[in-house]
């Protein structure tokens, strides 16, 4: 049953719209809250007549009863009609008493459709509140969902109504067995379904939400990091000039910024600041957060940045490294890893996790430094990247060691 809303219908003439008679038309304006709609009642009325206090013809002229006694049928009418909505547990809203009265079917919105308006929204934001990379997620999860529903429904789109709890879980073993993700691939393509899932609630185009009950964690993984001896293989790696001694020195970047892709391959001029200690930082806002990460520049850093300062592809973008597409990177760092003799596979993601690893947390520099400098809002971000080697371990021991020696 629908719950009871207090509708205000309102009957009123347009002056400023005269008919060739001089007549004016009459409306009625169905209202609830901030929503309304109008509808012409396809009658005039002579505009002396009017009472807009009543919203009906005065005195008792032939014209006037005869206006007065539609009003009181349209208005038993549309009230006959939101009985009707009620009895059948629709939402009574102002547009669908209105297509109730007219025969109209409601429009009836789809999840495909939806997504593509909300994928639209993001595409004019890029640059302003979304990147483009946010934009590429949400399409890849919109055409994971219209393979799934052309699999499952043979059906190039499905209404709201059919996206329920059962809906949520088979999609979940499509994407994990059609489409081959990992777990938490197939929970990150959920949870992007799950934000068009609230915008259709949000707008009361789907009653239920899907989610409720719907259990969604991410397993922890350990995304791996280079040691001290592999980094030092890759810092030594003797490269000649080209694409695969750039995409080195922008792995090393990373390494020892701890800067992700998207960060790297913006890095300009205008990053690179002088710290109150006289030194040189990179002062960067995040592209995924807008998190402001603060990084003291290492020598190592330094000398790459030296060594592409007149490098046509910096000049021409105005950056300060060379930095190729992360598909083109991630292949080639391929390449770098079967030089280096290195089994890992090498990505600007694993540089973040050596940085926060290998390069500080391992070498005594506090968690909540680091947390700084990889510009994560909180320490509980950075605690996935604390893992301790056993050179610091055994660092932390070594007291130990002296005092039960005897």
């Amino acid at each position: 049953m629908a719950k009871r809303v207090s509708l205000s219908i309102l009957f009123f003439i347009r002056r400023t719209k005269l008919w060739k008679d001089g007549t004016a038309p009459i409306y009625v304006k169905l209202t609830y809250q901030k929503s309304f709609v109008e509808m012409a009642l396809n009658r005039g009325v002579d505009p002396k007549l009017w009472d807009p206090n009543s919203g009906k013809a005065l005195g008792k002229t032939k014209e006037a009863k005869q206006v007065n006694m539609l009003i009181n049928t349209i208005e038993f009418q549309l009230g006959e009609h939101i009985r009707f909505l009620r009895e059948d547990g629709k939402d009574i809203t102002p547009k669908a008493v209105k297509n109730s009265f007219l025969g109209l079917e409601e429009e009836k919105k789809t999840i495909l459709q939806i997504f593509e308006e909300h994928n639209e929204n993001i595409k004019k934001l890029i640059g302003i509140d979304f990147s483009a990379d946010t934009y590429q997620k949400y399409e890849a999860c919109r055409k994971h969902l219209a393979d799934y529903i052309k699999k499952k429904y043979k059906q190039d789109d499905i209404e709201l109504s059919q996206i329920n709890h059962e809906f949520i879980m088979y999609l979940e073993t499509f994407l994990k067995t059609t489409k081959k993700n990992n777990h938490n691939t197939a929970m990150k393509f959920l949870g992007n379904f799950k934000k068009i899932v609230r915008i259709a609630i949000a707008n009361g185009w789907l009653k239920q939400d899907p989610f409720l009950n719907y259990k969604m964690s991410l397993k922890k993984v350990d995304r791996g990091f280079l040691t001290d001896d592999e980094l030092q293989a890759i810092v030594d790696l003797k490269l000649e000039q080209g694409r695969l001694m750039s995409v080195r020195d922008a792995f090393l970047i990373s390494c020892f910024t701890g800067l992700a892709y998207s960060d790297l391959k913006k890095l300009s001029k205008l990053n690179i600041v002088k710290g109150t200690d006289g030194k040189q930082w990179i002062k960067i806002n995040r592209t995924k957060t807008d998190v402001k990460s603060s990084i003291p520049i290492l020598p190592v850093v330094n000398n790459i940045i030296e060594k592409y300062k007149y490098h046509p592809t910096c000049q021409e973008r105005n950056v300060l490294l060379p930095v190729l597409s992360n598909q083109k990177m991630n292949a080639y760092l391929k390449e770098v890893a079967d030089l280096a003799r290195i089994k890992k596979q090498l990505t600007t993601h694993l540089a973040r996790h050596t940085f926060a690893t290998t390069v500080t947390l391992n070498n005594d520099v506090p968690i909540e430094t680091v947390s700084k400098m990889l510009g994560h809002s909180s320490i509980n971000m950075t605690k996935t990247y604390a893992r301790l080697l056993d050179k610091k371990v055994g660092k932390d021991m070594e007291s130990l060691h002296q005092k039960y020696a005897s």
